[in-house]
């Protein structure tokens, strides 16, 4: 099974071209940090980023969707999301990666569980907020920077996805994918 990672700011566009990529006949895979914080700000959570195990829940997440997905009769899965980019959330929080963060990214690089090739979505010249997404579209360029950081730092090469209408971006990572032997 091929599994690519699609990685990038919040607000950049991912989930728009994880559609995409669904509609197309694809295999998805949801964000899990997206849908914990929408799951826990409807319990009344206001900062759960503050929260001591917001990394380590959505690792969790993370682990049991990519598990999921390994029980599909898919050949190429799309990640929207991996636990390099909760590594790099966790460094953008100023926290140290939790022990859970490091025993799971030690075992995704171990098992090979995710392609050696990213797709690194740009930001789209701005972020508009949700009740999930609170940030700054300044904060999203510094996200970014860490993002690229963080996924270079652990050897995996960045596939850029600039700016560009969604059936563009799609057709940049569908044939990015066709054409890898």
């Amino acid at each position: 099974m091929q599994r690519y990672i699609l990685t990038g700011a919040p607000g950049a566009g991912k989930t728009v071209l994880i559609r995409g990529l669904e509609r197309a006949g694809h295999a998805v895979v949801e964000e899990a940090a997206t849908d914990l914080i929408s799951l826990v700000t409807a319990q009344g959570v206001e900062e759960h980023w503050q929260h001591p195990s917001f990394i380590d829940d959505i690792v969790a997440l993370q682990v049991w969707r990519q598990r999921r997905a390994d029980r599909w009769p898919d050949e190429l899965v799309f990640f929207d999301r991996s636990p390099i980019c909760t590594w790099a959330l966790s460094e953008f929080l100023g926290r140290e990666p939790s022990e859970a963060l490091k025993a799971e990214v030690a075992r995704v690089e171990r098992e090979a569980i995710y392609e050696r090739r990213v797709f690194f979505v740009r930001n789209l010249g701005f972020v508009a907020p949700t009740e999930a997404r609170r940030i700054t579209f300044e904060d999203t360029l510094r996200f970014e920077v860490v993002h690229a950081e963080v996924y270079r730092q652990f050897g995996y090469e960045l596939i850029d996805v600039p700016a560009a209408p969604p059936l563009e971006r799609l057709e940049m990572v569908t044939g990015a994918v066709t054409t890898t032997p």
